[in-house]
């Protein structure tokens, strides 16, 4: 999918569509690759939903801010059976992420969450007769390993193929 129609689908255009909104607070940070970080918060009481499943997170009261809005969209990287919630990304110089890396241990933030998962979104498919293939690059693999963790912690049987490219530049 793309970016403009996750806005649509989470903003006043498709009033169909129930969302859930939540304050979560931050419980950990850390840099998992180079240029990139995951971040834990909260899980919500009642909080639900499917592996691969994404949120829309919005900065309360940001410090900064620039033309790209303070709200981007993430797919959890965590399990529905995990404690926690969390989110990776590349760490981009713009001001949500800039605000958000330095966010301390306790500060909140908004998510909101789809409570169905729409036709065709990207979560794993319930027919475990037809094997799953993943293509993912990148930070992209923060769906993907939500799903493989999720189908291996339920002893799914499905068959899981996963395609992984990421690379690294380096300046000279």
């Amino acid at each position: 999918m793309d970016h403009q129609r996750y806005r649509r689908m989470h903003g006043h255009t498709m009033p169909s569509m129930k969302k859930a909104e939540f304050e979560v607070a931050l419980k950990g940070k850390k840099q998992i690759a180079a240029g990139t970080m995951a971040f834990v918060f909260e899980k919500p009481n009642g909080f639900q939903f499917r592996a691969g499943q994404h949120i829309r997170m919005t900065l309360i009261d940001p410090s900064e801010t620039d033309n790209e809005d303070n709200s981007r969209f993430f797919s959890l990287a965590s399990t529905p059976q995990d404690a926690d919630l969390v989110i990776a990304m590349r760490m981009r110089d713009t001001a949500f992420k800039r605000v958000l890396g330095r966010m301390q241990i306790g500060e909140k933030a908004l998510i909101q969450i789809l409570l169905d998962v729409p036709h065709r979104a990207f979560t794993l498919h319930d027919n475990a007769s037809k094997p799953a293939v993943m293509l993912a690059g990148g930070i992209g693999i923060a769906p993907a390993y939500s799903m493989i963790k999720d189908a291996t912690e339920r002893k799914l049987p499905h068959k899981i193929f996963l395609f992984y490219s990421n690379c690294r530049f380096r300046k000279f």
